[in-house]
């Protein structure tokens, strides 16, 4: 039996990841082995190590790598401290294969320690185009993996241009989409009910009967020092607009601190009736949320997957997204709070885009599974070109 082994790092890798997971422990011919690190662990970052288990996984492995600080020398001495600790952990577990999710810093951590044990890698979401220090990862983590399933075929052939072989690249689509096919199967109204009940946060208890605005705004870790001006930029946007809105804090990245600073800043000094964060929130209640919302803000690159799978409007703000793949649900501004501003009344005005297919039909996880039970290319990586 083929040992399939998943690194999680946080919420973003969970949900792009889940449907793999269960394909593989599914799957006759394979074992799925699970790997948690990073912000995935922390209580800071909502702890999506507790998400996991509650969804009926159990880790083989746990390590702390995250040195605090969130500012580039801490985000590289983490990345050292996830190789090391890495290393130890595949010895143990010894997989055959390990996946990998896009481009965090996290990933490079695990891949280094999987290239140098002789260990397959297996590279989820490359050959993207974004900007930012993920897009130089994520395409060093494509010259390090030996099986490659880009989310769309743009991406497939910037891959094969890269000098991968053709054999070792599918098309496969995003597997976040099949989280989202199956989950909209259900009613999004009934699953939001007990959002604020179940799960917390901070603020007033908002009416999601009413249009309402989601936002989720991380750091940009090549604009490091202008992260909490770009934040109070978005927050001055909606502060003038006064619509319900659910936050999410940002991510680990460098620069996340400036962030949440700016947003606790802001909340203590005006305390606004329309503002309601969330640390961390379940993957279904996140699609649901992007479901019945009138507009997704910020620069998460599930308005660009998700949303477009979805149809939501979108308002993109700054650099870390704005080079990538995606719909015409997507309205792309500059950290100006009059222009974000503007663009949300025009997401607003316009409504509900069609679907788009552009990142999958929600039916990537199974595809993975049963290509990873048979694919078995050469550890020893050749380029092609």
């Amino acid at each position: 039996m083929r040992k399939i082994c998943v690194f999680v790092g946080g919420r973003a890798n969970y949900s792009s990841i889940k449907s793999v997971m269960s394909a593989i422990d599914c799957h006759p011919r394979l074992k799925l082995q699970i790997v948690l690190g990073a912000s995935a662990v922390l209580e800071r970052f909502g702890r999506v190590e507790a998400l996991i288990r509650r969804d009926g996984f159990e880790p083989d492995y746990v390590f702390h790598n995250i040195v605090e600080g969130e500012n580039p020398a801490t985000m590289a001495k983490s990345t050292g401290l996830g190789l090391m600790d890495a290393a130890m952990v595949f010895d143990n577990l010894q997989p055959d294969m390990l996946v990998v999710v896009g481009d965090r810093y996290e990933m490079m951590s695990v891949t280094l320690a999987a290239a140098y044990m002789n260990i397959r890698v297996v590279h989820t979401m490359g050959g993207e185009v974004t900007g930012t220090i993920d897009e130089s990862i994520r395409h060093a983590i494509t010259k390090f993996a030996h099986i490659h399933f880009p989310a769309n075929e743009d991406s497939r052939e910037r891959i094969i241009k890269m000098g991968e072989d053709e054999k070792y690249v599918f098309n496969v689509g995003c597997p976040r989409m099949d989280l989202v096919a199956e989950e909209l199967t259900n009613d999004s109204y009934s699953a939001l009910k007990d959002l604020f009940v179940n799960y917390g946060g901070v603020g007033e208890v908002l009416d999601l009967s009413m249009p309402f605005l989601v936002v989720s705004q991380h750091a940009v870790t090549t604009e490091f020092g202008n992260n909490r001006q770009q934040i109070e930029q978005t927050l001055k946007a909606l502060e003038e607009l006064h619509l319900p809105t659910i936050m999410l804090w940002p991510n680990s990245d460098a620069g996340s601190d400036d962030i949440s600073k700016g947003i606790r800043t802001y909340r203590e000094k005006h305390n606004p009736s329309w503002l309601h964060l969330f640390k961390n929130l379940p993957t279904k209640m996140y699609i649901h949320l992007m479901n019945t919302t009138s507009c997704l803000v910020g620069n998460s690159s599930s308005g660009i997957r998700e949303c477009a799978f979805i149809g939501t409007p979108v308002v993109n703000i700054g650099t870390r997204q704005n080079k990538r793949l995606h719909a015409n649900n997507v309205l792309q501004v500059d950290y100006d709070y009059r222009k974000i501003k503007d663009a949300i009344i025009s997401q607003l005005e316009h409504g509900r885009y069609e679907r788009s297919n552009i990142y999958g039909d929600g039916t990537a996880g199974k595809k993975i599974a049963n290509i990873l039970a048979d694919c078995s290319p050469p550890v020893q990586k050749t380029i092609t070109y």
